[in-house]
């Protein structure tokens, strides 16, 4: 068996266009999965500017990735609307780090799936080696990501 693909962190889809204050907010769906099932996070952009990301603290879990579109697609506006409010209402001023790092730990969260598939025997050990070792470099430039977007503060409106 060869290891599972590795998961798109920085994928997302466009779920809807909620206004608040006048401001215009994409809703995006970011799934991953994390070793269990599969968990869809809700981002709140204005503008398209994905570096100043909200996330909605909330999740939306589902067996397969298309359970967890089905369960996004079902959010009323006046839902998505409170779920934006209550991202606005997050304190972070440093977005680009925090999108950083979860890119970062989903990435290491994959790492160590694939590590114990490989150990218990699930996965080829060739192939899952040259999966860790990919793995790996992706780790470093996800890093140097990291310790560029430490101490950038974004300015977002608290409409």
């Amino acid at each position: 068996m060869t290891p599972p693909a590795a998961p798109q962190l920085a994928a997302t889809i466009l779920l809807a266009t909620v206004p608040h204050g006048g401001v215009p907010y994409e809703v995006r769906l970011r799934v991953e999965f994390d070793g269990m099932e599969h968990v869809g996070t809700l981002w709140f952009t204005d503008q398209g500017n994905e570096a100043l990301a909200m996330p909605d603290r909330g999740i939306l879990p589902g067996r397969t990735p298309e359970d967890v579109h089905r369960l996004a697609r079902m959010l009323t506006l006046d839902e998505l609307h409170g779920r934006l409010q209550r991202a606005l209402a997050d304190k972070r001023r440093f977005m680009r780090l925090r999108v950083s790092v979860d890119e970062l730990l989903g990435k290491i969260r994959y790492l160590n799936h694939v590590a114990v598939s490989m150990k218990s025997g699930l996965l080829d050990a060739d192939a899952a080696a040259e999966e860790l070792r990919t793995t790996e470099r992706q780790l470093h430039d996800l890093v140097t990501h990291v310790v560029g977007s430490a101490g950038v503060e974004e300015r977002r409106s608290r409409a």
